[in-house]
C-alpha cells in the first residue's frame, strides 16, 4: 500500500473511530451527565500517555511554564465539555458540524494573540461560517435553538487550545504539553462532575471506558494519517464525521437535519474546509 493510501485508510478510519465515540456518548447521555463522561475520556487520555515517559518520569516536572499549562487544560476541557453537553443534546450531525467551526475562530484568535493577519479571502470566508452558525441558531425565529452557541463556544475553546499549543511549543517537548493537557483536563473535568456525579452500572463503566479508548486512537489514527499523501485529499476526508454522524443519527435516534441545520452545516463544512486548506498550502 502506497503513501497516498495509507494516509485515505488511517484518516477515515480515525474519522469513524470517533463518530462511534460520539455515538456512545449521545447513548450514555440519557443518563450519565457530561461531564462525567468527558472525565472518563480524559482519565483514559492520561494513562495513554504515561508511557512515553517511562526512560524519564520526572522530565514534566521540569517545565517553567506550569500557568500556560494550566490555562491550556481548562481550556480544553470546558470545549471539550461543551461538544459532549451538544452531542446529548443536539443531532449527533448538528454537534458535529458545530464543532468543525473551530477553523473560523482561528481568524480574529491568530490576530490577537499572535499577531497574524489574514487576507480579505480567508477573513470573507469566516465570515461566511459564522452566518452558518447563525442559521443553526435560528435567534430571530420560533425555532431558536441555543445549544448551537454552546457548541460554537467548544469551538472557540477549541480554537484557543490551538493557540496555547503554538506558543507552548516555542519551549515545550510534544509529550510534554500532552502530558499536561491530559493531567489538567483531567483534574478540571473531576471538580463539575463529582458535582452531578451518577454512579454508572458494569455495563455504563465498560461503554465509558471504551469512550475514552475511542477517543485517544481516533485522533492517534487522523493524527498519523495527515502526515501521509496529499492535504488537499485527506483534510476533506476528516470532515465525514459529519457523514458518519447524519446516517447513524438517522438509523440509530431517528434524527433528521431540518432545512436550517443542513444550510448552516453547509456554510460551516465550505468556510472551514477552505481556511483549513488554504493555511495548509500557504494561500491568503
Amino acid at each position: 500500500m502506497d503513501s497516498g493510501a495509507r494516509g485515505v485508510l488511517l484518516v477515515s478510519a480515525g474519522s469513524l473511530t470517533l463518530v462511534v465515540m460520539a455515538t456512545l456518548v449521545k447513548h450514555l447521555g440519557s443518563r450519565i451527565p457530561s461531564t462525567e463522561i468527558f472525565l472518563f475520556r480524559s482519565m483514559i487520555g492520561f494513562l495513554f500517555v504515561l508511557p512515553l515517559f517511562a526512560r524519564d518520569p520526572l522530565e514534566p516536572l521540569r517545565t517553567k511554564r506550569h500557568g500556560m499549562h494550566l490555562l491550556r487544560g481548562a481550556t480544553g476541557a470546558a470545549g471539550n465539555i461543551c461538544f459532549f453537553w451538544t452531542v446529548t443534546h443536539m443531532l449527533l450531525a448538528d454537534a458535529m458540524a458545530l464543532q468543525f467551526s473551530r477553523p473560523l475562530f482561528m481568524i480574529p484568535l491568530a490576530l490577537i494573540f499572535l499577531g497574524e493577519i489574514a487576507g480579505w479571502r480567508r477573513s470573507g470566508m469566516a465570515i461566511v461560517g459564522f452566518f452558518g452558525i447563525a442559521l443553526y441558531a435560528r435567534p430571530f425565529t420560533a425555532g431558536f435553538e441555543p445549544g448551537a452557541f454552546v457548541g460554537a463556544a467548544g469551538a472557540l475553546f477549541g480554537a484557543l487550545v490551538v493557540i496555547w499549543i503554538k506558543r507552548l511549543a516555542t519551549t515545550e517537548p510534544i509529550r510534554v504539553i500532552m502530558f499536561y493537557y491530559a493531567f489538567w483536563t483531567t483534574v478540571f473535568a473531576l471538580i463539575p462532575a463529582l458535582l452531578v456525579w451518577v454512579t454508572p452500572t458494569w455495563s455504563e463503566l465498560a461503554l465509558l471506558i471504551m469512550v475514552g479508548f475511542l477517543g485517544i486512537s481516533g485522533q492517534g489514527l487522523i493524527t498519523q494519517g495527515l502526515t501521509f499523501g496529499d492535504t488537499t485529499v485527506l483534510v476533506p476526508l476528516d470532515y465525514s464525521r459529519i457523514l458518519y454522524s447524519a446516517a447513524i443519527g438517522y438509523l440509530l435516534f431517528g434524527e433528521l437535519p431540518g432545512l436550517w441545520s443542513v444550510a448552516g452545516m453547509a456554510l460551516i463544512v465550505v468556510s472551514s474546509l477552505y481556511l483549513v486548506l488554504s493555511e495548509r498550502l500557504g494561500r491568503r
